[in-house]
């Protein structure tokens, strides 16, 4: 029998006629069919098997065009990341993220279509969503008040946020960033660092954004002011960390909370260059907890956030809101947890001495 051929006029008919082939031989509906093929679970595992007995027998092999025209779906998800492609490529957030997207998505039988764009990518909903060319989408890097998520509401459009979104309208997985960041922040307070500073990610960024949050909400805690000298924006790269520590150096922190790995690694180059030691002089802890941070010299402490199952989460929420979409929207927040290592001077049993001391 083979494969469902792709394209030509006849297209359609020989799809219909193919499935209801494999229904005769069966003993079945096209429609019982159409559910084997589409994993549909009300089908008696019985005649799943003789289905797909009969598909295997008759070397029947399903492609996105019959399973498009079988069940209305085209199996595909969009991903949207708003970030030119050196950008993703060369980011181990992103690169773990998508391969988490990617593995969940094949074990659900979808397939991956992405997009990548400059922050200034606002037009054409559908060079992203396509005409009917994939069934939903997963957007990462979402911005604050972010016009293209508007459009993807207006558009009808299935969609779900990596990241928080301030719309009630809107699904969204992420992790507790305000949370996180007040505890990485605390930590180095209670190993005693006082004039503890952080370069935070781009302010436009709703993780950026949460993130500064808990550094805010960890100085009050301790009854310390907020010094706008201790705080700059950096860009989540390397090179952004590396000038936000230079700019901090004027001020003389002794901790600083920087709002990614990647920028930690480019604050711990230039405190370096700048003669100074770590922890000694300055204690540094990160956020994400990518292979990098444990390769730095100092190992560097971090916020993990396991970013493969953000991935996976992703995925099945949007499919959630795909199978239902008058559902309403869902929030998932997911674990994290501070690793400590050698980069704040401190190991796990030392700071439980320093928060004993403060109790």
């Amino acid at each position: 029998m083979g494969a469902i051929p792709q394209g030509g006029s006849g297209e359609g008919s020989e799809v219909a006629g193919t499935l209801e082939e494999i229904a005769r031989l069966s003993g079945v509906s096209r429609s019982t069919v159409s559910r084997v093929i589409n994993n549909n679970a009300r089908v008696s595992p019985t005649t799943r098997e003789r289905v797909l007995e009969i598909i295997r027998r008759e070397g029947y092999r399903p492609n996105l065009t019959a399973r498009q025209l079988a069940s209305g779906r085209a199996n595909v998800l969009g991903v949207v990341i708003p970030l030119g492609s050196p950008d993703v490529l060369s980011d181990p957030y992103f690169s773990k993220l998508l391969h988490g997207i990617a593995v969940e998505a094949d074990s659900h039988d979808q397939h991956v279509m992405l997009s990548l764009a400059e922050p200034s990518f606002r037009h054409r909903i559908d060079e992203v969503a396509g005409q009917g060319i994939i069934d939903g989408v997963i957007v990462s890097a979402a911005q604050e008040g972010d016009p293209f998520l508007v459009r993807l509401i207006e558009a009808g459009i299935a969609f779900i946020s990596v990241g928080r979104v301030d719309d009630e309208r809107v699904s969204y997985v992420d992790i507790d960033n305000v949370g996180s960041a007040r505890q990485a922040t605390g930590h180095l307070l209670r190993l005693g660092r006082r004039r503890v500073a952080t370069i935070a990610g781009p302010l436009y960024a709703t993780a950026s954004i949460d993130r500064l949050r808990g550094y805010r909400e960890a100085l009050d805690q301790y009854g310390l002011q907020f010094d706008n000298d201790l705080v700059v924006a950096g860009d989540f790269t390397e090179a952004g960390g590396r000038a936000g520590m230079r700019r901090l150096l004027e001020h003389r922190p002794d901790g600083v909370f920087v709002a990614s790995d990647r920028m930690a690694a480019g604050a711990l180059n230039e405190l370096r260059a700048s003669g100074l030691q770590i922890p000694d002089d300055v204690a540094l802890v990160g956020f994400d907890d990518i292979p990098l941070s444990r390769e730095m010299e100092p190992p560097l402490t971090t916020v993990r956030q396991q970013i493969e199952t953000l991935g996976a989460a992703a995925v099945n929420l949007l499919l959630d809101l795909i199978h239902d979409p008058t559902a309403s929207a869902s929030r998932v927040i997911l674990p994290s947890e501070l690793v400590v290592r050698a980069s704040c001077g401190a190991h796990l049993n030392q700071e439980r001495k320093a928060i004993d001391a403060t109790t």
